[in-house]
């Protein structure tokens, strides 16, 4: 389970870079759209392991809670093809007492073209209930170690985030 350390500053933003694979394309040599997803959440679930020692089944196991998918909102900007490397970086941009969501978005390899954005919405459940419940403080010590707070979720519309995606990745800009 994450354990804060007093002082240290944990990175927002995830980042993997990855290779599209033959088996997930489809016959045009395009990533098939539901394989984006495959790789955003591969790509988070490795990184979360790695930067903030945090291990979901571990809250599973102690608390008997975790997050369930609510909704997705996707757009598919340029295609990812077959053979090509890719940049993924996700974070998490928003949280309140039982909703957290995630921004994933996926560039070419030198971070010049922006192909994909995706926001999901998680909420967090008592697998004894399925209903849905609070944040546990240790949950929230962690949703406010690794909240990325670059842009305000409830103020910025997904189309304006993905013009101000497209807006860093022309001019080079930190994402």
């Amino acid at each position: 389970m994450f354990k804060p350390t007093q002082g240290k500053t944990y990175p927002t933003i995830t980042q993997s870079r990855a290779i599209i694979r033959f088996q997930d394309c489809d016959p045009f040599q395009h990533l098939n759209n539901t394989n984006y997803f495959n790789y955003f959440f591969n790509a988070r679930e490795d990184q979360v392991g790695h930067l903030y020692d945090f291990n979901v089944s571990e809250l599973y196991k102690e608390y008997h809670t975790g997050w369930v998918v609510y909704n997705h909102q996707i757009s598919y900007i340029r295609p990812a093809m077959l053979g090509e490397w890719v940049q993924i970086f996700s974070s998490l941009i928003y949280y309140d007492e039982d909703t957290v969501v995630i921004e994933y978005f996926m560039t070419d390899d030198e971070r010049k073209q922006l192909k994909t954005l995706l926001w999901t919405t998680m909420k967090y459940i008592d697998m004894k209930t399925g209903g849905k419940t609070p944040h546990q403080e240790k949950a929230v010590q962690y949703l406010q170690a690794i909240l990325h707070d670059e842009f305000d979720y409830k103020q910025t519309d997904f189309f304006t985030r993905i013009r101000q995606l497209k807006e860093k990745v022309k001019n080079s800009l930190p994402l």
